[in-house]
């Protein structure tokens, strides 16, 4: 179908509206709760991974399964949402995802062993995979397009807050009372959200009228578009997570998982663009309007997920904080995005989304390049400062992103739109990750290896620095002997110090660069209608 065609039934309608009766804006801020709830659990199950080896009496690397199958299960659910709301309806489809996610935490919180809570996890993933499609789909029916920045700074709070308080919120749930409440204070808020949701939130006439005509020859199941992205992405998200762990392609588990990932990604396309009622519609990706949405997405999810765990890691590493205490210094940005995020969806009824996505990724290039600047002696305002920065250009990545992917799409596609936009910014988040972890522990090597050429008995420098530390160890009141061993201990720790420092550098510099490859991209982005919508809609 072509763009024009397409295009014809973009015009949005007051029919279509998910808000009934009510406020729109209660809405938009009802359907964020779940969604707050869903990502919030994404990242704050990662600080609890060693209280929780050490309640089920296993190994931290096994333990990181709790993460990967959750990961897994929410990419395979969430590739496939958009078709899953538009047969079942967006808000049944909302209500089930909500029900399984709470029922899957409170499953997760009275676990007995390191395989029931696999278990439960990746039923907690299929639950929660689904919400962020849903809400979005709601959002964008709910409202009229001059007013969907509006709508989506509710629930960009839910998606870029969530990550920042996650770390925060996780190790004070778990050093005051234990890891198991961090999945049961899910239920009570499932409980409120299945409520709201039931009795304030409508289903769209018109995607009542698109259900009733999909399915009016009955369901038809593309069974084989959904085996290859559920094995396909799946595999991609487990070689994303686990790679590092296992040394890659070293790894013949590894490799083979990468394989598998790339023949079913690869014949994913030609499958389904071969479809009429493709269960992904890759089509959208060829669309000049989504296609460069789908990638700032992409690159916004790898850098905001990516420092989001390489903060916290470097604090505590290598500065000795405490896991509460570098979540504290995330908790500023947190303030600023929240104060930010109206302010830029008012900005998106008068500004052209692709000069704000522009400006968004200067300073998100900034904000990356500032901690290139990292010493062993940064303070706490510095470590908070450059979280500031990243959280100040957020909000002008996430919001005229989120909008602008839906210009052009008609209404019968915002499911999958949403899905896809989803995808990115999942995918771009385990790519980000996994590229950062991979680099840092590389750079490590490289300049481990250049320092030490210098670190010689041989070497003048060397000499002296270890005569300095003897004296200066005698002077604290230790013999000649242990002031020597302690000298040479110092010069050991503070040259790893000093590897850690530059190859935390050079990460920094691989993620400024991609905020500068999101500028170019941003110009892609076609202008929208900013019109204000009819009066009394």
């Amino acid at each position: 179908m072509s763009d024009i065609a397409e295009g014809a039934g973009t015009a949005w309608s007051p029919e279509r509206s998910a808000a009934g009766g009510h406020n729109p804006y209660l809405i938009a801020f009802v359907v964020s709760i779940a969604t707050f709830m869903e990502v919030l659990d994404t990242t704050i199950a990662n600080v609890a991974l060693r209280h929780i080896a050490g309640g089920l009496a296993v190994g931290i690397d096994e333990s990181t399964y709790i993460v990967t199958s959750y990961l897994v299960a929410n990419a395979i659910v969430l590739s496939i949402s958009g078709w899953l709301s538009t047969v079942i309806g967006r808000k049944r489809f909302y209500m089930i995802c909500v029900g399984t996610f709470a029922f899957a935490s409170l499953l997760c919180g009275i676990a007995w062993s390191l395989e029931t809570l696999v278990l439960f996890r990746i039923i907690q993933g299929l639950g929660g995979g689904g919400m962020a499609t849903s809400e979005q789909a709601i959002l964008a029916d709910s409202f009229p397009p001059a007013r969907r920045g509006q709508a989506f700074a509710i629930y960009g709070v839910a998606v870029v807050v969530a990550p920042v308080i996650g770390p925060t919120l996780g190790g004070w749930i778990t050093d005051t009372y234990s890891w198991h409440w961090i999945f049961l204070i899910n239920v009570p808020m499932g409980l409120l959200s299945l409520f709201l949701v039931g009795t304030l939130v409508k289903e769209p006439s018109g995607a009542e009228q698109e259900r009733e005509e999909l399915l009016k020859d009955g369901i038809r199941v593309d069974y084989i578009g959904f085996m290859l992205v559920a094995i396909g992405l799946g595999s991609l998200e487990f070689v994303l997570d686990e790679g590092q762990r296992n040394d890659w392609f070293g790894s013949n588990m590894i490799a083979g998982f990468a394989l598998v990932s790339a023949f079913c990604l690869l014949a994913l396309v030609p499958w389904e663009l071969m479809r009429n009622d493709p269960i992904v519609d890759l089509r959208l990706l060829g669309r000049r309007q989504f296609g460069a949405c789908f990638l700032v997405m992409l690159c916004t999810g790898a850098v905001l997920i990516s420092t989001t765990q390489l903060l916290p890691q470097l604090l505590q590493t290598e500065l000795g904080y405490t896991a509460l205490l570098a979540g504290l210094a995330l908790s500023p940005a947190g303030v600023v995005t929240l104060l930010l995020m109206p302010v830029v969806g008012n900005l998106i009824g008068r500004v052209q989304p692709k000069y704000l996505i522009a400006f968004g990724a200067c300073v998100t290039a900034l904000s990356m390049w500032h901690l290139t600047g990292l010493t062993p002696d940064i303070t706490y305002g510095y470590a908070a400062l450059a979280r500031i920065f990243l959280a100040v250009a957020l909000p002008f990545l996430f919001l005229p992103v989120t909008t602008a992917s839906y210009d052009g799409v008609p209404p019968g596609k915002t499911n999958q739109a949403s899905a896809l936009i989803n995808v990115a910014r999942n995918v771009g988040g385990s790519i980000g990750v996994a590229l950062a972890q991979t680099m840092l522990a590389q750079r490590q090597q490289f300049h481990q290896s250049r320092l030490i050429e210098h670190a010689v008995p041989s070497g003048i420098g060397y000499q002296q620095t270890i005569d300095a530390m003897t004296r200066y160890f005698q002077a604290q009141g230790s013999n000649a002997s242990d002031a020597a061993s302690q000298a040479i201990a110092w010069v050991g720790q503070t040259l790893q110090s000093q590897v850690d420092f530059l190859a935390y550098i050079d990460v920094f510099w691989i993620l400024s660069i991609i905020g500068l490859v999101m500028i170019p991209l941003a110009l892609i982005i076609k202008p929208i209608d900013l019109a204000a919508p009819p009066k009394g809609h």
